[in-house]
């Protein structure tokens, strides 16, 4: 017996349409840029996502010549520490020493594990 092949069924997400979305224009085109200013950090911070990675021409929308450029800009600015390589965390404060707390009560490790030595 010669069984049928069904159709194989692409996995879609529901309510999408065979068509996608208008294009990004790209905008340095719009606006006739013929070089990026590795100086403009407000510029470029969009084309930066949070974790600090450059951002692809996908979600960008910029054209191939000026990503390019972009991530050139981008690369320039983080070694003149104009812009961040990273997002900057903020600092966690720490209990001090004299602080009460099972850490200020017993001594620390490092402590315990010489005076075991010395003995």
């Amino acid at each position: 017996m010669a069984s049928k092949k069904q159709p194989q069924q692409t996995r879609r997400r529901p309510g999408s349409t065979a068509a996608p979305g208008r294009r990004k224009s790209c905008y340095f085109c719009r606006d006739k840029v013929t070089e990026i200013d590795y100086k403009n950090t407000a510029q470029l911070r969009r084309y930066i996502s949070e974790k600090g990675k450059i951002r692809s021409r996908r979600i960008t929308g910029a054209c191939r010549k000026h990503q390019i450029q972009v991530a050139a800009a981008v690369k320039r600015a983080r070694e003149m520490a104009l812009a961040a390589s990273t997002k900057v965390r903020a600092e966690v404060t720490r209990p001090s020493p004299d602080s009460s707390g099972p850490s200020a009560s017993s001594p620390s490790r490092r402590t315990r594990r010489s005076a075991l030595v010395s003995t």
